[in-house]
């Protein structure tokens, strides 16, 4: 699967392009809006791209679990090379390791949680401008279809292509969407 990204800077032509892309087969959880005005986008029944999603806390978190183990191997190498632990043992310096992973990885995602996720950061001064940005998650089965849809909108513009999340994600997503609308 693949992300496709398209700038417009019109709610109602999204909205109706989200409709045809849901009637073509397209399924909700692959469809997102990602706007500076969620409420905006909400209210034209469109999917904002939630708050965890939209912050780069797990790749940020990511990046810090292997800068953590990084500096926890450099803890237990200079131990171990200085031979220190001959006289005290390996534990304090275990747990030295443990709590620098700990901390380094902690605050690798305090980080992202005040950074847009890494795929957005590209879209920050189109999102000031008030412009709004259509994600869509799609096969290769379906780039015809979606090609297809977007040739009528002559709103939208073109904005890329990204990594879309995983495919088993996003099947869960639908049956966890299903199976929620099914609920009376």
């Amino acid at each position: 699967m693949k992300r496709v990204f398209y700038i417009s800077d019109d709610l109602d032509d999204l909205e109706l392009v989200e409709y045809e892309l849901e009637l073509s087969g397209i399924s909700t959880p692959q469809i997102h809006v990602l706007s500076d005005n969620d409420a905006e986008v909400s209210s034209h029944h469109l999917h904002p791209i939630r708050s965890v999603m939209r912050n780069d806390v797990i790749h940020s978190t990511e990046i810090g679990a292997v800068i953590g183990v990084c500096a926890a191997v450099l803890v237990i190498l200079a131990a171990y090379i200085s031979g220190v632990t001959e006289t005290t043992g390996w534990i304090p310096f275990i747990m030295l390791a443990i709590v620098i992973l700990g901390f380094i990885t902690w605050e690798g995602g305090l980080f992202g949680f005040q950074e847009l996720h890494y795929q957005f950061r590209r879209f920050k001064r189109v999102l000031k401008s008030g412009k709004h940005v259509l994600m869509v998650d799609i096969e290769p089965s379906q780039e015809i279809m979606l090609a297809n849809i977007i040739i009528a909108h002559d709103h939208l513009e073109p904005a890329g292509i990204g990594k879309s999340p995983p495919k088993w994600l996003i099947n869960a997503h639908n049956h966890w969407h299903t199976m929620m609308h099914k609920m009376p």
